[in-house]
């Protein structure tokens, strides 16, 4: 009798976990997106990854990374989607579900996988912001330009929390910055920072040469990033960090 009591209670216990477990992944469902235009992961409770995709003529339809932080019903975006039409479906996304009002977009270099909805943004008067080398390339290329620029490192504050933006040096292109979220330990590197297995992907405005010093300074400075976002392919943790720096430690 007491097996059987014994097998009846521990049923019980794994069917509650069970429901547990199941109401945990509906959960994290509920804050994950995708259609056929772009998708957004959760990565930390208050970090996301937003997912659009480029086409190139070099290297085909290029899904591409940004950055989301929230804190306080607040969030900041880095780098927009590719294009207006895809910002403004992950604006609304963002306002929508997770009742957030964006305080800022920030982008991290010149390219169009960084500024390419920014029209959408500076439509509905979100500020946007950018290293100043950034402005003054993106002027030159006829992008849009963000508008709000800075020198070395900028803090925006999030809700009760801060982002810090720095340029470290030359790498991707002369201007690319980084960005880190300290409550949780999220670093957005951006097209400077490869997933692991990585070619060494677009080079037409890249410092070869200084991009592994630039890595290393970023791997000194953010020693307690535990969560790293590249500008393509998958998150992982340092060792993103040093497989960029061996990669272009060759050259």
């Amino acid at each position: 009798m007491k097996s059987i009591r014994h097998l009846k209670k521990l049923s019980t216990i794994l069917i509650s976990l069970s429901l547990l477990t199941a109401t945990l992944g509906l959960k994290a469902q509920d804050n994950a997106y995708q259609n056929n235009a772009f998708k957004v992961e959760q990565l930390t409770e208050n970090t996301f990854q937003h997912i659009t995709y480029l086409k190139t003529q070099d290297f085909g339809n290029v899904a591409c990374n940004g950055m989301i932080v929230r804190d306080s019903g607040e969030a900041i975006i880095y780098d927009t989607p590719a294009n207006d039409e895809d910002a403004k479906e992950l604006i609304e996304w963002i306002e929508n579900t997770l009742q957030c009002k964006i305080v800022a977009i920030v982008a991290t270099h010149f390219h169009i996988d960084c500024l390419g909805g920014l029209n959408e943004f500076h439509r509905r008067n979100i500020p946007s912001y950018a290293s100043t080398k950034t402005i003054n390339l993106a002027k030159s290329k006829d992008s849009p330009v963000p508008h709000n620029g800075f020198d070395g490192r900028l803090e925006l504050k999030v809700g009760d929390q801060i982002v810090v933006n720095s340029f470290l040096g030359e790498g991707h292109t002369q201007d690319n910055i980084i960005g880190y979220f300290p409550s949780e330990k999220v670093l957005f590197g951006g097209c400077m920072i490869k997933s692991m297995g990585a070619g060494k992907g677009n080079l037409e405005d890249a410092n070869v040469k200084a991009w592994p010093t630039t890595v290393k300074k970023v791997k000194t400075e953010f020693t307690d990033a535990q969560v790293i976002i590249p500008g393509h392919g998958k998150p992982g943790g340092q060792e993103l960090l040093d497989f960029t720096i061996k990669l272009f430690a060759k050259e």
